[in-house]
């Protein structure tokens, strides 16, 4: 497999993607010569660069599939990942423009010719992982396009519903379900940014609040919108997971009484118009016992003989470094400022923990969280796509 990595400095404010306003250069091989690029967007003249946009295509032999020209931002998500059918496939996440909500997921077979298998539409993000090393991969996303605007409420001020989506037997499954603690957490957390002095207020509202402001009440409007767009979202984890009796009575206990039966409908039509639209079907939830997990290939296992004539160790796609940091071997007069990283890396290429080497200096959080992030092309183990543990060493520049 030949890699290019782009180690990206990106804003902290920006999720991190592979091209944004025609910013990078990407190319990758699979095993059996499926090459993929993403860069900027060319014109008519092959070497004349188009400016501030990207594109991407798949290459084999002497052809080639554009699966984007002239978007705003694209991004692989995921490289030689089976996505349930035992087939390796790439994932590719387009957004036009700025000013769109929502991107694009393109999901293509990487044979030859390469065959696209799914687009998905109306999330904000879309991140292929397998989040409970169960050995099946999931497409963790959002119903963005669903709620923007949702009682006159912009994405900027709610967080969108989030959905799990994954493929069985050819067809894309709702599981969200499934993720039940997830979405557990998710709840808590909300239900502690709620005052409860601004819940009663807004319980003595009209629900709509859509009434003009004055001067004096624009603060205590803005706080009751803002216990609104948290009890959606609440009320969204539970029906979004699988719990509609949940959501509706946690519904009734939060909203202005007068008038639950219009937002109920509302929230209904939203959700069927939504993302789950798109699924063949919905997974039943799934009985409490443990799931077994699948093996983790450690890649600095040196004393197994043969493993890494086996395994073929993961490769980045991308990794968001600070500016006064880089990825590499270290040189020993940086020894004092390096950060030596295990990571395990899943089937999809997402990172699943973050520890500290023995013996060495564990990373702040936010370096966790940044670490956490990082993407890349999995382990493949006779060129099936396994989870790993690999070592990385991130040192300060000097």
């Amino acid at each position: 497999m030949v890699l290019a990595p782009l180690l990206s400095a990106c804003p902290a404010h920006a999720r991190d993607v592979l091209c944004r306003e025609g910013n990078a250069n990407f190319n990758a091989e699979f095993r059996n010569g499926v090459k993929v690029h993403v860069g900027a967007s060319r014109s008519g003249d092959f070497k004349m660069l188009a400016t501030r946009t990207c594109a991407a295509k798949l290459l084999w032999e002497k052809q080639e599939l554009p699966v984007t020209t002239g978007a705003w931002q694209v991004d692989l998500d995921a490289f030689a990942v089976d996505f349930g059918d035992g087939r390796p496939a790439a994932a590719f996440e387009i957004k036009k423009s700025d000013s769109d909500c929502c991107s694009q997921y393109k999901i293509y077979e990487l044979a030859k010719p390469p065959r696209l298998v799914r687009t998905i539409t109306g999330g904000e993000f879309y991140s292929a992982s397998d989040v409970d090393l169960d050995g099946r991969v999931e497409i963790w996303t959002n119903d963005a396009a669903a709620v923007d605007g949702f009682e006159k409420l912009t994405l900027g001020e709610l967080d969108p519903p989030g959905i799990v989506l994954r493929f069985e037997q050819g067809k894309l499954l709702d599981v969200t379900a499934e993720f039940q603690p997830h979405f557990d957490d998710e709840i808590a957390r909300i239900s502690k940014e709620i005052s409860a002095d601004d819940l009663v207020a807004f319980r003595s509202s009209d629900g709509t609040l859509a009434a003009s402001p004055t001067a004096a009440t624009a603060e205590k409007l803005h706080r009751l919108r803002v216990v609104k767009t948290k009890v959606l979202e609440i009320v969204w984890a539970y029906l979004y997971s699988g719990r509609d009796q949940d959501a509706w009575h946690s519904l009734e206990q939060m909203w202005p009484t007068a008038d639950v039966d219009r937002i109920r409908a509302a929230i209904v039509k939203t959700r069927l118009s939504g993302m789950h639209n798109q699924a063949d079907g919905t997974s039943a939830r799934p009985s409490p016992q443990k799931k077994k997990q699948v093996r983790i290939f450690d890649m600095d296992r040196k004393s197994v003989a043969g493993l890494r004539s086996q395994v073929n160790p993961p490769q980045a796609i991308l990794l968001e470094i600070p500016p006064d940091f880089q990825v590499g071997q270290a040189a020993p007069s940086l020894a004092p400022a390096q950060l030596v990283l295990d990571l395990v890396i899943d089937a999809a290429g997402k990172v699943r923990s973050v520890d500290p080497a023995p013996q060495t200096t564990p990373p702040t959080l936010e370096q966790t969280a940044l670490a956490r992030t990082w993407k890349f092309i999995p382990a493949l183990r006779d060129g099936k796509p396994v989870a790993s543990r690999l070592r990385i060493t991130v040192s300060a520049k000097q």
